[in-house]
């Protein structure tokens, strides 16, 4: 990673995957043959060194080389060492060399996998089962997303990139394992921002004989135990803000936010007066479609970016929730919490519909706003609704992006900064790919 030369003496640096150390190499040490080499090594190359520690006058330890050896050869020179690999686009499109130059970066996915051992840690002392279910499907479902659809030439049908794992882990709560959760790989064919990549981590989870309440304790002491296993402490910084996971988490109804925000009490009023009092607000769009896609759009103008501490927003609309049971006090809402830290969504949970007509119901909704113009809607799935008639327990899911939760726990702020390989849009016309120089020189050699 760096060297230096002193008249017939080189010292340089060396780092593996974890550690940094300082070779001393001299002449009449190593022969003039073994010298010639370390003199025509270039930043980046790959070498083996034998010899024996000793620490400099200024206390670093050293290895005295004995014998050098080439491993490999770089091609490609490192980005310079002070100024780094700066630009973003190429940290991205080659991460293998952000790793390389920038040690943070490593540091930022090792405390990733570490984050995954601790909630898999903590779910499996809690009996929850780790299971697997399709990555390709049918029929796409569990969420609100546009689906990648391919083709399976050995069935003859279309099939989609799962969106969630809800509908398939529901599926075993059915038959009968009361406690499942899976690390998956979830796909939506959307837009690329900070929060949001099409290709995504989460971790979805069903509890038999619970509701979401019993689920909002359990991944609220998931949350507080992760951090403090990681951190020592449960006050960590995010941008400009420190987010104290210690205290309980705040626990306030969507429809009760907006109050507070705006004076305005939508649980009074109709779909019509919704419409005047969005507009008076400057909420508008082509998908206020109904009373809950009203709620929801001034929750999100008004309400979503104040939600900086760990904050529970519970009863969501009907019109929202496809999938949540309806809220045992209130037929209007759901029993439906998302929480939210620094102004953005870390997971998703619900008292599971389990009555398979009123599922349906739900299904005919959807169809109709797909009708309407919402390319988001849910379509049908005559198996999970035939699932559902075998009898379905009351059970609670969450749904939470391990992602973003390792943006909070490492300070970043975009997702791509915590995934190996974001997708990226291709080269321009004028970039030479590496593979063509390589083929010329072959060709002329």
């Amino acid at each position: 990673m760096l060297k230096r030369k002193m008249g017939k003496t080189f010292f340089a640096d060396l780092r593996d995957a974890n550690e940094r150390i300082q070779i001393y190499v001299r002449k009449d040490k190593v022969g003039e043959e073994q010298f010639d080499i370390f003199n025509s090594l270039d930043l980046g190359d790959i070498i083996g060194a034998e010899g024996f520690l000793f620490t400099t006058k200024t206390g670093e330890k050293t290895l005295k080389v004995t014998s050098i050896e080439l491993l490999t050869k770089t091609l490609h020179p490192l980005p310079d060492k002070h100024s780094g690999l700066t630009d973003t686009e190429q940290r991205y499109r080659r991460r293998y060399a952000d790793l390389i130059v920038n040690p943070e970066v490593r540091d930022v996915f090792r405390m990733r996998s570490k984050i995954i051992q601790m909630v898999r840690d903590y779910l499996n002392k809690h009996e929850f089962l780790e299971v697997e279910t399709p990555i390709l499907q049918p029929m796409y479902g569990g969420g609100n997303a546009k689906p990648f659809k391919t083709f399976y030439n050995k069935l003859d049908r279309n099939m989609y990139m799962r969106i969630a794992d809800e509908l398939y882990l529901k599926r075993l709560i059915v038959g009968g394992f009361d406690k499942v959760w899976e690390l998956c790989k979830d796909f939506r064919n959307e837009g690329i921002d900070r929060f949001h990549n099409p290709e995504f981590t989460m971790i979805e989870m069903y509890w038999a004989y619970a509701d979401y309440k019993d689920m909002a304790n359990l991944f609220e002491n998931m949350l507080r135990d992760t951090v403090f296993a990681i951190h020592g402490k449960y006050k960590i910084p995010y941008g400009d803000n420190e987010i104290d996971f210690e205290p309980k988490f705040k626990w306030i109804s969507m429809l009760e936010s907006v109050k507070e925000e705006t004076g305005v009490d939508f649980s009074e009023i109709t779909f019509e007066e919704a419409k005047t009092k969005a507009k008076e607000f400057h909420v508008q769009g082509d998908n206020l479609i109904n009373w809950g896609k009203i709620v929801e759009a001034m929750w999100e103008e008004k309400v979503e970016p104040t939600l900086i501490q760990p904050t529970f927003i519970t009863d969501y609309p009907v019109e929202i929730s496809p999938l949540a049971k309806k809220h045992r006090d209130n037929p209007r809402l759901t029993e439906r919490f998302e929480l939210f830290i620094s102004s953005f969504e870390m997971g998703n949970a619900f008292s599971e519909l389990n009555d398979p007509v009123d599922q349906m119901e739900r299904f005919i909704q959807q169809g109709k706003a797909m009708e309407a113009g919402d390319d988001e809607a849910q379509p049908l799935d005559d198996d999970f609704i035939t699932a559902l008639t075998y009898g379905m327990p009351p059970t609670a899911g969450l749904g939470f992006g391990i992602d973003r939760l390792v943006m909070v726990l490492t300070n970043q702020h975009t997702i791509r900064d915590v995934v190996f390989f974001p997708q990226m849009k291709e080269l321009g016309e004028g970039a030479i790919p590496v593979s063509k120089i390589l083929s010329q020189i072959i060709d002329d050699e």
